[in-house]
């Protein structure tokens, strides 16, 4: 027991060490504790240009490769057109814009510069997650439940991946329930190397049928808060997901993108949250919010084959791009 924990100390303390590791070098700023590092400073270490775009409010940083934009006191940000959303707001101090540098480790770095794979390690198994399931709906709209049509998109994204050389496994192949820490530790016997659990979203309350759009959550880094915290606060220490937290955020990124972009839903976003299926996940994972069902337009990507079938190639489009990104030899 004593060792256990003490190895559970070094991985925390490991982990703390490789996210402060990137910016070490740059000027910090102390804000409410949180430490801030100079994005016009950070700008010119990595060869990008920054301006205001709107001064004091909006601070954009480009490069051949793309932009990425600062909105002053949001924890929203935009990388190549793609929404991140921060542990920590971005400050400004005597002009300057700022960004926490726990942000820089665990949410942009990972995405600019993505880590690699070993030479020898391919991604080749997937376990899909149909969400919900037996007596368990999810979200319900009419008659139509959360769990059909999750297994239905589960099924026809494992199509596609199969046709693309991957093995792939469903937690549940039929209306069944299993628990939550049950359907990472699928992927974990398997030995997969990436788990993707699919669930469809909803919104309630005056003008809920106008929210629309995907959000893809990774696993929220050691000691942050999650991107809709419910109480739960900066404090939480590491889970076995915190391993995988730079592949975690690149692949709900690639996967986010291909979700705007060829499948056609409004961008809501990258996001943080220590869900059940992400904690205790031991190879990268994500949970994906493809769609509202309670948004008129989002449910005919839903419910409609044809354009069902497109958030599926999308998915697989991310799970691809992830790939190429991981397997990319080192350099």
């Amino acid at each position: 027991m004593r060792c256990a924990l003490s190895i559970g100390l070094l991985w925390i303390s490991l982990l703390l060490a490789g996210a402060e590791a990137p910016t070490s070098r740059l000027p910090r700023v102390e804000l409410t504790g949180i430490d801030y590092v100079r994005i016009d400073s950070w700008a010119d270490a990595n060869d990008y240009t920054g301006q205001w775009v709107v001064p004091r409010r909006e601070y954009r940083v480009s490069n051949p490769s793309g932009d990425i934009v600062f909105n002053v006191d949001s924890r929203k940000i935009s990388i190549r057109g793609v929404s991140i959303w921060l542990s920590h707001v971005i400050a400004i101090r005597d002009g300057h814009p700022l960004v926490s540098s726990r942000d820089l480790a665990t949410a942009i770095h990972p995405i600019l510069f993505p880590q690699r794979n070993a030479s020898s390690r391919k991604i080749r198994s997937i376990v899909l997650d149909p969400g919900h399931g037996g007596k368990d709906p999810g979200n319900q709209e009419g008659k139509r439940k959360e769990k059909e049509f999750t297994l239905t998109l589960a099924r026809e994204v494992k199509d596609l991946l199969v046709k693309a050389g991957f093995s792939v496994t469903l937690t549940r192949d039929r209306d069944t329930f299993i628990e939550l820490p049950s359907r990472p530790e699928i992927a974990n016997r398997r030995g997969a190397d990436l788990f993707v659990s699919l669930h469809f979203n909803s919104a309630d309350g005056v003008g809920g049928s106008t929210v629309k759009g995907s959000e893809v959550y990774c696993m929220t880094p050691v000691r942050a808060s999650s991107t809709n915290a419910r109480g739960e606060g900066a404090g939480a220490g590491a889970y076995p997901g915190n391993r995988y937290d730079p592949k975690n955020v690149l692949l709900a990124y690639q996967i986010q993108k291909t979700l705007a972009n060829g499948g056609g839903m409004e961008d809501r976003g990258v996001k943080r949250a220590r869900f059940a299926v992400l904690r205790d996940a031991t190879m990268p994972a994500v949970l994906i919010e493809s769609a509202f069902m309670t948004n008129p337009g989002d449910a005919r990507a839903i419910y409609d084959p044809a354009q069902r079938k497109r958030l599926a190639q999308a998915i697989v489009d991310g799970i691809q791009s992830y790939r190429r990104l991981a397997e990319q030899p080192r350099s």
